[in-house]
């Protein structure tokens, strides 16, 4: 059976960890001195976390990471329970490594409770002789700051256009796939700036050709052509509000798209439209209120029709 790509191309090494040349530095002198503190990683999902935590194992400890590297996700286990019975087992027992500690890996660490983290603080200062922590959320707010003070905080960022298409590129050709210029836009625009699922967008388009084009790419998203909405925002902005929500729901309906993706793809193409700052600012400020709308559980269709008719006026 066939590794997910995601897996199967996630670099070993720091030096090929894409877009993140800040990051990867200040790790790389760690690796040099053999030690390290504690670690917050914060950013974007899909920017590399994880694969620096694990780059960073497999540099200072060789064949003998696994070993001295434990993973939990916890979104998974966020209580007071998993802190006292998991982390703290682990933490506790001896490493044999010539570096002289372990490396506990925390992902999504912002899922944790208040509780939690604060019996993660205790845990983090009893054992520090022994572990070193490795904390990865996406919102460093919700980490409780006695935890961030005693971390070493890095901050990940959204990969920019280049970086994402040579990664691209990269899988490409290791697949032997061939990808039109657009489908690779439509690749880079999709992704925004997250290669997981550039990645996974990839190996689902490559499944059953290894001819990439636009359409293939759009339905393995399951998003809406660019232009369609592009031309729905237009004529909901010249008035025409009946036609203007006969083309929203030939988009729900042909794309099986929720609320909240078309939300997004409007405020996507609201950048690319020509008008007036101040228009844009309002109609931005409306997108955003509609979307909040929506996560609060409001009508969908409701809040998407409000939304063109406002275009409207």
């Amino acid at each position: 059976m066939e590794k997910i790509w995601t897996e199967k191309y996630r670099p070993k090494t720091l030096d090929r960890v894409y877009g993140q040349g800040q990051v990867v530095e200040r790790l790389n002198a760690y690796v040099r001195e053999e030690s390290m503190p504690h670690m917050l990683f914060a950013g974007p999902a899909g920017t590399g976390k994880t694969t620096c935590a694990i780059a960073l194992s497999h540099e200072l400890y060789k064949d003998n990471w696994d070993a001295n590297f434990f993973e939990l996700n916890a979104s998974d286990e966020r209580g007071i329970d998993v802190i006292r019975n998991k982390i703290k087992e682990y933490a506790r027992t001896t490493t044999l490594s010539h570096e002289g500690f372990k490396i506990i890996f925390m992902d999504e660490a912002d899922s944790l409770t208040t509780e939690a983290q604060a019996a993660l603080r205790r845990t983090m200062e009893k054992y520090s002789n022994n572990c070193r922590f490795i904390l990865s959320c996406n919102y460093s707010s919700k980490i409780i700051d006695p935890i961030q003070s005693r971390c070493a905080v890095f901050r990940f960022r959204y990969l920019n256009k280049e970086h994402v298409r040579k990664w691209i590129e990269h899988i490409a050709e290791s697949e032997d796939l061939e990808i039109t210029e657009d489908a690779m836009e439509m690749l880079v625009r999709v992704s925004d700036g997250d290669l997981r699922r550039a990645t996974n967008l990839l190996q689902i388009s490559g499944s059953t050709t290894d001819q990439i084009t636009e359409d293939i790419v759009i339905q393995s998203a399951n998003v809406a052509k660019p232009g369609e909405i592009k031309e729905m925002i237009k004529v909901a902005a010249d008035g025409e509000f009946m036609e203007a929500r006969d083309m929203l729901d030939d988009l729900l309906i042909e794309y099986g798209l929720s609320g909240n993706d078309i939300i997004k793809q409007i405020h996507r193409e609201i950048y690319n439209i020509p008008m007036d700052n101040q228009k844009r600012m309002k109609l931005v400020d409306r997108i955003g209120e509609a979307e909040f709308r929506m996560v609060e559980g409001s009508n969908e269709r409701i809040q998407l029709e409000s939304l063109l008719a406002h275009f409207g006026k």
